[in-house]
């Protein structure tokens, strides 16, 4: 756990300018998740701000068991369920389209180095399992570790590297 979200966390309890500052931490993180899985601007700007409203709504129910991030993108991932249920299923859709939302931490060169790896993986991404594919696409485009992405899927850490891995082997 990042200290800086643990101090930024008790803040925001108590104060909306620090929530929205901690949320602007991890937005790149949750709109390149939506984008991966929806396919479009529109759904997936929707999807990340339904994220962050719960996420606004619900922080009193962070307890700091696990990463704040794996925990914002457990909600993340059950508004895109809520997304597809809603919309009957699971859309045909070109995932190269999250890789064009910038990364303002990363500096140019390495942006466009991830970006050609990213671009890589999500041209075959829809041809995989999609526990594979979810697994990928928190791993590399949501950005979290193989713990966090297991803590999301309700997996070991041990079970999201094999999927990763025999993702990547598919791909």
């Amino acid at each position: 756990q990042d200290t800086d979200d643990t101090e930024r966390i008790r803040h925001a309890i108590t104060n909306v300018d620090a929530s929205a500052g901690l949320s602007q931490r991890h937005l790149t993180r949750v709109y390149r998740y939506h984008m991966a899985h929806i396919g479009n601007v529109k759904d997936a700007e929707d999807l990340t701000s339904q994220t962050f409203m719960a996420v606004l709504e619900g922080i009193r129910s962070f307890r700091g068991s696990g990463s704040f991030a794996a925990w914002i993108m457990g909600i993340a991932s059950k508004k895109r369920l809520m997304f597809f249920r809603k919309n009957g299923g699971r859309p045909e859709i070109p995932l190269d389209a999250a890789l064009h939302y910038p990364s303002p931490d990363l500096p140019t060169d390495k942006a466009a180095s991830r970006r050609l790896e990213l671009e890589s993986v999500s041209r075959a991404l829809q041809q995989i399992s999609p526990d594979r594919a979810d697994a990928i696409i928190l791993t590399f485009f949501g950005g979290l570790s193989n713990a966090e992405t297991g803590r999301v899927l309700n997996k070991s850490e041990a079970a999201v590297k094999m999927l990763v891995s025999r993702g990547l082997q598919d791909l």
